[in-house]
């Protein structure tokens, strides 16, 4: 029988980390298991350790490193350590409402051979109220792709679309195991290492399926690394090297669109706009320099070296 590898890498809030073990725990569907990095390393106590032993599930795994990853090695470590047929990277203060296992189990039984799903997902605050946000309005009325129901998306057009504004909510998202092994994270990346996984896979073949039932919650506050990043311009510094690497490695496979895509990045021109008041307002000379770049400057044909890449 399919299990599900919810694999939680961990740096911050206790309260919130064991707001998600719980909602794991309460999954109607029990064929999973929860494997927690906890990536405070040698900082603090282990309260989170021993409150995960006190819970006296044999499905709940705790692993704490002996020093501080990173986000993206901790990611790495998580996807190494996974073991069955379908995994799960959950943020450390999201959410799964009840029905999430049954719903991806049953669309990996429909699609076995898609890599990516990408279910239904509601936003809610640092405090759990649900919320509606411009990003996330973007993301369903702007970006999306139209999904009544079931749809399959690969190739050139999922490139485009993706390229062209990120809809995904990637805690959310439940991956084959098998092609996530094979690919991984790139080294290098922290904001934008969700977005380089799905178009590798989506560059080596793989695909990608949105299944609107509702069934997950994300959550979104100004503490994200994404959040914190964004005001000094070194989110939008990252961004910038990838949609260059992007644009080269569209257009190498002969995807004409999706270079295109990747060249304009129109969305996070504007996201980085968005921010501009805020930089402005802290007195970052180099943030707003680096948002201004950002929102108006090219991008220029030049070689990225950073992470690994992925030749047609």
């Amino acid at each position: 029988m399919t299990q599900v590898d919810v694999m939680l890498p961990h740096y911050g809030r206790l309260d919130l980390v064991q707001a998600t073990v719980r909602s794991v725990l309460d999954q109607v569907d029990p064929n999973w298991r929860l494997t927690i990095v906890d990536d405070s390393g040698d900082a603090g106590d282990d309260k989170l350790g021993a409150w995960c032993a006190g819970l006296g599930d044999r499905r709940v795994r705790y692993e704490r490193n002996a020093h501080n990853l990173g986000i993206n090695r901790n990611f790495q470590k998580c996807v190494s350590l996974v073991e069955h047929e379908l995994a799960v990277i959950i943020g450390s203060d999201d959410l799964m409402l009840p029905g999430y296992v049954r719903t991806v189990r049953q669309a990996h039984q429909t699609h076995p051979d898609v890599a990516i799903i990408q279910p239904g997902v509601e936003v809610v605050d640092e405090h759990g109220e649900l919320v509606r946000t411009l990003v996330d309005l973007s993301k369903r009325w702007v970006y999306a792709p139209r999904a009544a129901g079931p749809t399959v998306l690969a190739g050139q057009d999922l490139a485009v679309s993706l390229l062209r504004g990120n809809w995904l909510y990637f805690p959310s998202i439940c991956w084959r195991a098998e092609p996530l092994r094979r690919i991984g994270f790139r080294e290098g990346l922290s904001v934008v290492q969700d977005l380089a996984l799905v178009l590798d896979m989506v560059l080596d073949g793989e695909s990608l399926l949105v299944e609107p039932t509702r069934c997950f919650r994300y959550r979104r506050h100004r503490a994200s690394v994404s959040s914190a990043h964004a005001a000094d311009g070194r989110r939008f510094a990252e961004e910038r090297g990838f949609f260059i690497d992007a644009a080269e490695r569209m257009a190498a496979r002969g995807w004409s669109r999706a270079a295109a895509a990747a060249r304009h990045h129109l969305s996070s021109r504007i996201n980085a706009l968005t921010q501009l008041p805020s930089a402005v307002r802290h007195g970052g000379s180099g943030g707003v320099r680096a948002l201004v770049r950002h929102a108006f400057g090219g991008v220029r044909r030049c070689r990225v070296t950073t992470g690994r890449r992925i030749l047609p």
